[in-house]
This record gives structure tokens, C-alpha cells and sequence, in this order.
């Protein structure tokens, strides 16, 4: 927790444009031991948090590096959220779906002519390898319906998907590279407060999902004794 607290609770404050002694004043703490929290010297009390996430005006979870978006509504460290149940009650589908939805929307508003197609092509490629798969996996699949066969296919599929991830990040940055024409890119800004007031309904699915990826990947880097 110590981490991403001490982060979390000196951006806010700079992000406020306070100074550590006001925040301390204001906190009901001596400007000594906000010091502490914000390097990560010292842990703080539950009182503390509660109080700093009202100062701030955002859920503990977020300051405590639980979620990612500032009301909390992505879903803690180590749990699948459920945005918004839809009809058919799969809030993982919704949940990717809408996801995707907002990268594609986003891509389409960036000005780019080129992006939305790499991030439309990068995007394909993992949904193919993710049928070839199920399909592999399905009684009496035909090997043949395909012209890579299965033994090669995966390896093909991850080559694809190193090219398409440097086009993709080269259409993003606007310049020109690996196929890729210089061009002018307008992204917005896409801090959670940002996505959450510009996409209300999808944010805290895609919200959820880096949550969630962020959780995974973390904690293969983790190691051994400390895994969860």
C-alpha cells in the first residue's frame, strides 16, 4: 500500500497546487508526518485516509491504489468488476466491449487517419488467435478451414502482433516510421477524471480492465514468496 498511497497522495496535492504546509494544517497533521506519508516513510491510519480522501474529494479505494478511477467506481485490486449488469448478465463481455468501444472512439476523434485502422488491425489479430484457440479446442475442427496451419499459426500471430503494436504506437505519437506516415494527432487528455467525464457510461468498464490487467501483470513481476 505504502507505494502507491505516498504517490497517490503527493500528486493530489501538487494536482490542488497547495503547499505541504497547508495540506498538513488542513489535515490535522504536523507538516513532518504528511512528509512521512508522502515519501512512504510512514503508513497512516485509517482516520487519516478517510480524511485525506474527503480533503481531496476521492474514494479511499483510489487512494489507496485500489482503483483507478477517483470515485472508486472500478472495481479493487483483485476483483473482476461488474459495470453495469446488462441484459444477458455477462459483465466481463459488457465490460471488454465497452472497452473497445472508447479505444476505437478515441482513435476516431485523434484526427488521425492512420490510427484508427492500426488500432482496428492490432485489434483483430488478437481476437483471430484468440478463435484459433476455441476452434482448436472444438470437437471435429477442421485444420484446413485455415491456410496457416495450428502449429504455425500462434507464432505467425504474435510476429503480426509485434508490427502491429509498433505501427500502433507510432500512429499514436504522429510520427513517421514502419509504414507509418507523419501526420498530426490530436489525443485528449486521458487521466481516469478525464475519461470519466468525457465517457460516462464506458469509462469505468475500460476503468476496470487496466485495473485488473494492472493487478495480473504486477504481480507476475512480484517475487515468488510475495505472490498473492
Amino acid at each position: 500500500m505504502a507505494s502507491d498511497f505516498s504517490r497517490t497522495l503527493a500528486l493530489l496535492r501538487r494536482e490542488k497546487k497547495i503547499s505541504q504546509r497547508a495540506a498538513a494544517t488542513d489535515l490535522q497533521v504536523s507538516q513532518a508526518l504528511l512528509s512521512h506519508y508522502e515519501n512512504g516513510l510512514r503508513e497512516p491510519g485509517l482516520s487519516f485516509v478517510v480524511r485525506a480522501a474527503d480533503y481531496y474529494g476521492v474514494s479511499c479505494d483510489y487512494l489507496l491504489g485500489r482503483s483507478m478511477a477517483r470515485d472508486g467506481s472500478a472495481v479493487p485490486a483483485g476483483r473482476m468488476a461488474e459495470p453495469a449488469a446488462p441484459a444477458d448478465s455477462r459483465p466481463e463481455r459488457h465490460m471488454v466491449t465497452q472497452a473497445v468501444e472508447l479505444l476505437l472512439d478515441i482513435a476516431a476523434r485523434s484526427g488521425s487517419r492512420q490510427l484508427p485502422h492500426e488500432l482496428a488491425s492490432y485489434l483483430s489479430v488478437s481476437v483471430y488467435k484468440a478463435f484459433r484457440f476455441l476452434y482448436m479446442a472444438a470437437p471435429e475442427s477442421l485444420d484446413a478451414v485455415f491456410r496457416n496451419k495450428s502449429e504455425h499459426f500462434s507464432a505467425l500471430c504474435d510476429a503480426q502482433l509485434k508490427l502491429s503494436e509498433l505501427r500502433l504506437q507510432t500512429a499514436a505519437s504522429g510520427k513517421g516510421q514502419f509504414g507509418i506516415e507523419p501526420e498530426e494527432v490530436r489525443l485528449p487528455p486521458l487521466s481516469p477524471a478525464e475519461l470519466a467525464e468525457r465517457y460516462p457510461e464506458e469509462a469505468p468498464s475500460l476503468l476496470t480492465l487496466l485495473q485488473s490487467v494492472t493487478d495480473t501483470i504486477t504481480t507476475l513481476g512480484e517475487p515468488a514468496g510475495r505472490k498473492r
